[in-house]
């Protein structure tokens, strides 16, 4: 049976963005993916919901999914705060699984505001997919937490990568690839994620 992959959103951008779509349409040949949208996205507000609402409709979007798709191997994955939040999910439902792309470390990019207590305390299996020109996730914090986590971690680095992933034009020309190499790669990175826990 196919995986069940639950994408979430982050939060500048609800999961009719072509970004997010693209990345459905791309994992699609891993598994089944669901997408949803948070309350304050669907009621077109700016601000996200308190981190408790969100985490509420991100439980209530993986119970609708898992009746779609009774008894399948079940992946969160997220863009930034989706991601955040499918960890703390994934201390109150047991899930597969953990994908984060661009994990937002630092709140509002400010290194003394570390969100780390949920990955501290995850026991489940989690795949960070991280830009190296990120400045919501300085790889040197990130490394230091990544050793004190209890549960199994990877991490692949995007060299030249900016929060979304996207590398500058002229460092993809330096290196002789485009931006769609660079996806496949990430693509390849989280289907062999999900094939070791399948």
């Amino acid at each position: 049976m196919n995986p069940l992959i639950l994408l979430a959103p982050g939060a500048g951008a609800a999961s009719s963005h072509p970004w997010l779509q693209e990345w459905k349409k791309r994992l699609s040949g891993i598994g089944a993916v669901e997408t949803f949208d948070y309350d304050y996205m669907r009621e077109r507000r700016k601000r996200p919901d308190p981190l408790s609402k969100l985490i509420a409709v991100h439980r209530e979007a993986l119970a609708k999914a898992r009746e779609k798709h009774i008894g399948a191997k079940t992946f969160l994955i997220g863009k930034s705060m989706g991601g955040r939040v499918g960890c703390h999910v994934s201390l109150e439902d047991k899930v597969d699984g953990l994908i984060c792309l661009g994990y937002p470390l630092c709140a509002m990019g400010d290194r003394t505001k570390l969100r780390d207590e949920v990955l501290r305390a995850l026991t489940t299996p989690i795949l960070f997919v991280q830009g190296t020109r990120d400045s919501l996730c300085p790889l040197d914090l990130l490394k230091r937490v990544r050793t004190e986590m209890k549960g199994p971690n990877a991490l692949h680095l995007v060299q030249g990568g900016d929060h979304s992933l996207r590398v500058a034009k002229h460092q993809l020309q330096a290196s002789g690839q485009t931006q769609e190499d660079i996806d496949r790669q990430i693509l390849q990175v989280i289907a062999d994620f999900v094939g070791d826990l399948v």
